[in-house]
């Protein structure tokens, strides 16, 4: 390897100012960072240095207002002569100018009530309406759904800017406004323009005054003077003269070097300072750029198209390759062609900034997946058990409603609405979905839809008739009747049927077949289908048990998926459409702050038995493996206190079965011999003897995995007695079925359908929302 040059490197006391720094330098520790971790980061920065993929780089990591990691590497320049890599490089921002000189600029025209974000560009512009350019708003360019190509012929900026703009007024649509994502460079030079048209001032100007100046970002700005093109990283060659504090885009350099997409020269320390002002509501020390409210608008996620954007921002999309795996599901971030990367995580109070120049000096470098390892060090470096753990609060998560009612309901704007829920459909207030919907001006709420139990969860019982809501007076048609489809007759007078019910992470749980037969109709007819998303209250991570067998399609076994799947309904969603080749308009409100190793717990969320028998977090944990059991002559504790937590039968001896499982040693969970007697369903008024079923350690418990070892030792104990004919109704794996049958222990079992389960899991991964 080759020998790495780190030309500077933090080495502080603790949290000792630097005058000639503007952000305070401090020991990793002092806030919340193990620096042995970000160590590591060193020899991934080496490794692509010496594969060519960048001559260098400047890494700046931080949190807390303050900067806790800060090196350079390599070199700003190989030729035409080698010049080490400092840490105060001027850097070519390429598109971080977008959000950073651009977006901040029209939100800071937008507090000053100047520029409305629901405007039509053309208030602004009225040159820009050809085409049916007209319909498109401030918004729909910032966050890249305005249709517009992303880039127009560079032999359109040969003629000078007059005819550079002319020709951009008389553009073409590429796609219907709103119905596409599709990055644009020209969609934020219309975003300079409208600054320059609003202010008085080009975008250059304007951001250099109203945020680079009064943050003392000193060494950003557009066309770097001549002392500070000398310490700028060169990147590549353009007519015979290599590039230094000159911009690389061309049609930037073509527009006289200022630009609403590309043109801004800045340095790590300065692009630490705005990223703390982010992180810090909009302030730094006593300076105010922006207002918290307008930076919760700012990076407030979008879905556009399948891509979550803000304002300015990336957040997830197809182009977050540099963002680190370890992010919160609020970070938002941006990356430069140059080789440019900066992402903010406000939950983790972090920043992570990547500056090289990876097109010097052949065009041919390579750093986004560099740069997103290098913020997956980051995060995974915060150690959150000391002094700095009081720091970080856990945001409230938002559940889809909470998502829908906190944005105006814009997303169902205008639109009839069939709403399919029941009692889960609650806010984190604890109101109705079917309220709040049936109140909102902007929304026509036609009828309702309730699944198996009906609309408040009660019923324990088939064949449900259709109702009446006593508080709204609409129609609630039963999904869980005569039919369990929406027809003709219940969708006539609607254009998008909306699904807020709350899921419970198994498979044989029929809210899901209920959601993936009104995805059919809806598909049927051409009507929308929006899921308000909401967290699996078992959590996203683990995955368990046999995959449904492929012709095993029912009510209780919908999609061909693991007995626990470890998806939300809105991940589902998308993986029906995909799989089923739906001609589907689908849009899935997301949940905000949830992370897939969270249980209910973690959510603060109310529990609302989703169920009459699913009563307890506990319940559910176990109900994917004990569940199993119940289409069998065993009872799984309905008419009990406690369904699922215990499971029994007359002909079952508890303290031998209970002496049987314990020997297994199963992770997480120990057997306790029990009595007891069911007031209803399967053995009512009949004393059962069985066992309860104590989970002991949650993060190793495997719930399938138990429910298999038990039906193995069920067959073991009581070949005779226990009937196993309707085991696989729920099961739906006829080779797992029938090893139970033969009397296959459980670790066979398991080995039966791990290739499945593999499979699955590469098959679920590109449908995953949440980190």
């Amino acid at each position: 390897m080759v020998r790495l040059l780190i030309t500077v490197a933090v080495s502080f006391a603790a949290c000792r100012g630097l005058l000639a720094e503007p952000l305070a330098r401090c020991m990793p520790e002092v806030v919340g960072f193990d620096s042995a971790h970000l160590d590591r980061i060193d020899e991934i920065v080496a490794e692509q240095i010496e594969r060519k993929k960048l001559p260098g780089c400047v890494v700046m990591v931080g949190r807390q207002g303050k900067i806790a990691f800060a090196r350079a590497y390599g070199h700003r320049r190989l030729m035409p002569s080698p010049e080490k890599m400092t840490l105060d490089t001027v850097f070519d921002m390429a598109s971080i100018t977008k959000p950073t000189a651009t977006a901040t600029s029209i939100m800071l025209l937008v507090e000053r009530g100047k520029v409305r974000i629901r405007d039509r560009v053309v208030e602004y512009i009225p040159e820009f309406a050809p085409n049916g350019k007209d319909k498109i708003t401030i918004e729909d360019l910032l966050t890249h759904r305005g249709g517009l190509l992303p880039d127009n012929a560079l032999a359109d900026y040969q003629q000078g800017t007059d005819e550079a703009w002319r020709r951009i007024w008389n553009l073409d649509l590429r796609s219907p406004v709103g119905e596409k994502f599709i990055y644009t460079d020209v969609g934020f030079l219309v975003l300079g323009e409208v600054v320059r048209r609003v202010s008085g001032q080009d975008v250059a100007e304007f951001a250099k005054a109203n945020i680079y100046a009064p943050l003392g970002m000193n060494d950003t700005g557009y066309l770097p003077d001549e002392a500070r093109r000398g310490r700028a990283a060169t990147t590549e060659q353009r007519d015979g003269e290599w590039l230094r504090g000159v911009v690389h885009d061309p049609r930037a350099a073509l527009l006289e070097g200022v630009a609403g997409h590309a043109g801004l020269f800045s340095t790590a320390d300065d692009m630490a300072i705005y990223a703390s002002m982010m992180l810090a509501g909009g302030t730094t020390g006593e300076t105010q750029i922006l207002s918290p409210h307008t930076i919760a608008e700012m990076t407030r996620p979008r879905d556009v198209a399948g891509h979550r954007r803000g304002l300015g921002w990336d957040m997830r999309s197809k182009y977050s390759s540099n963002r680190g795996e370890l992010n919160s599901t609020r970070a938002f971030g941006h990356g430069g062609f140059t080789g440019t990367a900066m992402w903010i995580d406000p939950d983790l109070d972090l920043f992570v900034i990547f500056l090289s120049n990876r097109v010097h000096p052949d065009g041919k470098g390579s750093v986004n997946p560099l740069a997103g390892r290098i913020g997956t060090i980051a995060a995974a470096a915060l150690r959150l058990s000391d002094n700095s753990a009081g720091d970080v609060e856990s945001p409230e998560v938002l559940t889809g409603i909470d998502v829908l009612q906190r944005d105006g309901f814009r997303q169902l704007e205008g639109r009839r609405v069939g709403l399919i829920t029941n009692h889960t459909g609650l806010n984190r207030r604890g109101e109705r979905t079917v309220d709040l919907l049936h109140q909102a001006t902007n929304v026509d709420l036609v009828s309702l839809f309730s699944p198996e139990h009906g609309l408040q969860g009660k019923l324990d019982q088939p064949n449900i008739g259709d109702m009446r809501d006593e508080v709204t007076g609409l129609p609630i048609y039963s999904l869980y009747g005569e039919t369990r489809t929406p027809n003709d007759v219940h969708l006539q007078d609607v254009d998008t049927l909306v699904f807020d019910i709350q899921d419970i992470g198994a498979r044989f749980y029929t809210y899901l077949s209920t959601m993936g037969n009104a995805m059919e109709a809806a598909a049927e007819r051409g009507l929308r289908f929006v899921v308000l998303d909401r967290p699996n209250p078992i959590g996203g991570e683990l995955v368990e048990g046999p995959v449904r067998d492929a012709e095993g399609r029912s009510f209780v076994g919908h999609h061909d998926i693991p007995v626990r799947h470890g998806m939300t309904l809105g991940e589902l969603a998308m993986m029906i459409r995909h799989d089923r080749e739906l001609t589907l308009e689908l849009d899935v409100i997301e949940v905000e702050n949830w992370r897939r190793a969270d249980y209910w717990d973690r959510t603060e969320l109310t529990w609302i038995n989703p169920s009459p028998n699913m009563r307890s977090l506990a319940q559910a944990v176990l109900y994917p493996g004990i569940g199993l059991l119940e289409t069998t002559n065993v009872s799984v504790g309905r008419g009990t206190d406690a369904p699922f937590e215990l499971f029994g039968a007359p002909w079952i001896d508890g303290r031998q079965l209970a002496e049987a499982l314990n020997q297994l040693a199963l992770p997480g969970v120990r057997f306790i011999p029990i009595r007891f007697t069911p007031d209803a369903s399967k053995f009512a008024n009949e004393q059962c003897q069985g066992v309860n079923v104590s989970v002991v350690d949650r993060r190793r418990c495997r719930p399938v995995e138990v429910g298999l070892q038990i039906a193995a030792t069920l067959r073991k104990l009581y070949p005779n007695d226990w009937e196993t004919a309707r085991l696989n109704r729920l099961l739906i794996s006829k080779k797992v079925f029938d090893a139970v049958v033969d009397g296959r222990d459980a670790k066979s079992l398991h080995s039966l359908y791990q290739d499945d389960l593999q499979r699955f899991m590469k098959r679920r991964a590109k449908f995953l929302i949440y980190p």
